[in-house]
């Protein structure tokens, strides 16, 4: 698994980060022209970055960090792209550790182009007396680019036949003809209508459910027809609900979600057990449905069965498997532990042995992954003295005690912080630029094959499955490409892309395929290492961070669902969204999602069925563990990097204090 890629951040913001590959602290002083940037969004400007050391010396390939607000500003190649208008700061730093690092603020202004054409996007259906329908605009520039964040003007040419508001919402009051006109910095769109009367006598609604639990999705179907009962195909039905809660919960501020699906069918589901009545409308016709949503009961207790302690230096990645010899093992990485890789014997889960380790020439092993034969293992390189980085093969012939089988640094200089595994390939970051593709046939002769990287983009972690690479990417969101399906033409010699979800989150990513629905849902989660700007802004960390004792750290950012199932119409459904912790790792298995979720533990979470809503608030929380310890390199402070389930356990590492073996109990039997 891509695992253990944090602290690669210096700010809770997205950041675009230059290649790692020297000891942050050679770096006394930093230059960066120009010093202030003005520019127009869409822009791209060069941004100049030179590091210096105690004796005024420029340093090749510092050790050097820039980053800029998510969504606002890219840093990335030596560039600067404006995303949008605004003031914001650019801050450079030396990525020091246990020391002040520094840090250089770059004044950015952004300003927009000016705006060249407007379009009126209607919501579909016909505009009958008594409905309403939602209108948005898009704007663009001379070269198309869009337009974000338009203020909009919204006017009706007859308000006694149809009005709008400051949203675009248009509703119908008589019939007759109206222009609705949308103003925004001098350009102008129109949209004719003529309001008819109100065609529709009853709504038929097909509901199957009548009794659910919270976040099971209800399709919602609803047929408007006239008086002798045929069909108004192009009347918009309109959904609302009203909420009585039961005996169990208080009523949260909203407890209950309707949305569209991607094929634009009404979906419903709720967050709080209770009665919902489900009302259909058009017009003045309308027809109810009421559902009784039971509380989920998933909760079970997890008991720790094994450790794998690792106090005297910082934990970073795992990846479990089973070896050659029948036994199970785990691979375990460290960070900032002077390249040191551990392995254990997890056979007996109770009794975790630690069998070997080995030490390679980096300051962090921060991913650590193996094949799913179990024929090899990788260890990622980040600062290595030499500054040649890249990745370290093993020889898991001998499980227990591996054998490094070859090196392999073509183009991953820049330090790898993760890296995916196949039979046949190996995928290897290469300093959040790009991947690289790697032939691993022969693991004493690996060979490079083909190379992927989205333009402008910063890439952080990445799957593999069935020949589609899934990554998430920084400042773009999640990039699918065939890299041997073939379905879309990619080989890994000459990966051809498929598609791009734009989301604001670009740090972890796991595609789970759903038996039961049919559906693929992307898994992206944020890793925000700072808490700026949040009601608890968290505690001043860094400057022990990596040292023994010290201060816990603090985490935002939560896990983005995304339906994948069409690549080419995807949308966001939902989330997992604790305020006062933030989301690493990412592993779904049989519709359970273990998420290692930072100063929040670990968190086994039902994700079975389709999903809507923040599933946070649905109570399909199964399990939640804290890895307290109080002999731990930062005392009793959990940060748990990854969680993976292994046969019908759950295996996971702590920052702080190694790794950890836990069960699931089963669910006690009810006595009447």
């Amino acid at each position: 698994m891509n695992v253990g890629r944090q602290l690669t951040r210096v700010l809770s913001v997205a950041s675009m980060v230059a290649a790692a590959s020297v000891d942050a602290q050679d770096v006394t002083r930093i230059v960066v022209e120009p010093t202030r940037v003005t520019m127009q969004a869409g822009q791209t400007v060069p941004l100049k970055i030179t590091a210096f050391d105690a004796q005024g010396k420029e340093i090749a390939n510092p050790s050097i960090r820039a980053s800029g607000p998510r969504g606002s500003i890219r840093i990335a190649d030596g560039k600067l792209t404006a995303l949008r208008a605004g003031s914001f700061t650019a801050i450079v730093t030396s990525a020091a550790r246990g020391t002040t690092p520094v840090t250089v603020e770059v004044p950015v202004l952004v300003t927009n182009p000016n705006l060249a054409k407007l379009e009126i996007i209607p919501e579909p259906g016909a505009l009958y007396v008594g409905t309403m329908l939602a209108h948005s605009v898009k704007g663009a520039h001379a070269d198309n680019s869009a337009r974000l964040d338009l203020r909009v003007n919204w006017k009706s040419s007859d308000a006694s036949v149809a009005s709008v508001d400051r949203f675009g919402n248009v509703s119908a009051i008589k019939p007759g003809p109206v222009v609705i006109t949308a103003e925004a910095e001098g350009a102008t769109a129109r949209k004719e209508y003529r309001v008819q009367a109100n065609p529709v006598a009853a709504i038929t609604l097909d509901v199957k459910e009548t009794t659910v639990s919270t976040g099971d999705v209800v399709h919602l179907n609803a047929v408007a027809r006239r008086a002798n009962g045929q069909p108004v195909s192009d009347a918009k039905v309109s959904w609302t609900y009203q909420y009585q809660p039961d005996d169990t919960t208080a009523a949260p501020g909203g407890p209950g979600i309707v949305d569209r699906a991607p094929d634009g069918t009404s979906l419903f589901a709720a967050n709080a057990p209770g009665q919902y009545t489900l009302q259909a409308q058009v017009g003045s016709a309308f027809a109810r449905t009421v559902l009784d949503v039971k509380p989920r009961d998933v909760k079970r207790r997890i008991t720790v069965t094994g450790r794998g302690v690792v106090n005297t230096t910082a934990t970073s990645d795992l990846w479990p498997w089973t070896g050659k010899d029948g036994r199970d093992y785990c691979l375990v990485g460290t960070w900032g532990g002077d390249g040191y890789a551990l392995v254990f014997d997890i056979t007996d889960m109770n009794n975790i042995v630690k069998t070997d380790s080995i030490r390679i020439d980096a300051r962090t092993i921060n991913d650590v992954t193996v094949s799913p034969d179990g024929r090899y293992g990788v260890l990622t390189r980040e600062g290595a003295s030499n500054r040649v980085n890249g990745v370290v093969i093993l020889d898991l012939a001998n499980p227990a005690h591996p054998k490094i089988a070859s090196t392999f640094d073509e183009d991953l200089t820049g330090g790898v912080h993760n890296a995916f595994a196949t039979n046949d390939y190996l995928y290897a970051i290469s300093g959040g630029q790009k991947y690289i593709i790697i032939d691993v046939k022969d693991i004493t002769k690996p060979k490079r094959v083909g190379e992927y990287r989205y333009p402008g983009a910063r890439i952080h972690d990445l799957w593999v499955n069935n020949g589609i690479a899934y990554s998430a990417q920084g400042g773009i969101g999640a990039v699918i490409v065939d890299v041997g399906n073939g379905k879309y033409g990619g080989t890994p010699q000459n990966p051809k892309l498929v598609n791009v979800f734009p989301i604001a989150s670009g740090h972890e990513i796991y595609p789970y395929f759903q038996k039961a629905t049919g559906k693929t849902y992307l898994f992206l989660g944020d890793e925000e290492m700072s808490r700026q700007g949040r009601v608890w802004e968290g505690t001043n960390y860094r400057a022990t961070l990596g040292t023994a004792g010290g201060v816990a750290q603090t985490s935002g950012g939560y896990v983005h669902i995304v339906d994948a199932t069409d690549p080419m119409n995807m949308k966001k459904v939902g989330r997992y969204h604790l305020e006062d912790y933030g989301s690493h790792d990412i592993i779904v298995e049989d519709d359970v999602l273990y998420q290692a979720y930072y100063d929040g533990g670990v968190r086994v979470v039902d994700v079975s069925g389709e999903l809507l809503g923040n599933i946070a608030e649905q109570r399909r929380e199964i399990a939640v563990f804290k890895s307290y310890d109080p002999k731990g390199h930062t005392a009793n402070a959990p940060f748990v990097m990854n969680a993976m389930p292994w046969k019908g356990q759950v295996l996971f590492t702590d920052f702080n204090s190694g790794l950890w073996a836990a069960k699931l109990e089963p669910k006690p039997k009810v006595t009447p």
